[in-house]
């Protein structure tokens, strides 16, 4: 994988799990998707399309973003992620706030930033 797809898989996957949070919280959801993918061990493209991980990528018709103006508040939030510290303490998931899924019990509870939960 080129580092171009790399980046456009981390920016599509910050688009469509996070366009409407403030700038912490994409972020925090790049934060997640490079630990996972640091974890383990795979290209960011994999890691973000792994079955039942991130629910856009089984939900969406079409992976394009229809609102270019989002998208590219979501590249300068991945382009922050990758120039800055990991302030989640190394969070792989997290989910919106007014959910309570199965598996967070199974992890540490960190932080929440903008509506999402993060967990370790």
């Amino acid at each position: 994988m080129t580092l171009l797809e790399g980046l456009l898989w981390l920016t599509l996957n910050v688009y469509h799990e996070a366009r409407s949070e403030p700038l912490v919280g994409q972020v925090a959801v790049a934060f997640v998707t490079l630990n996972r993918a640091n974890e383990k061990q795979l290209p960011i493209k994999d890691v973000v399309k792994e079955p039942y991980q991130f629910s856009w990528t089984f939900q969406k018709d079409s992976y394009i973003p229809d609102d270019p103006r989002a998208f590219f508040e979501c590249l300068k939030s991945v382009y922050i992620a990758l120039q800055t510290s990991d302030f989640t303490n190394g969070a792989t998931h997290y989910h919106h706030k007014t959910v309570n899924p199965y598996w967070s019990s199974h992890f540490t509870y960190l932080d929440q930033y903008g509506s999402h939960k993060f967990y370790k």
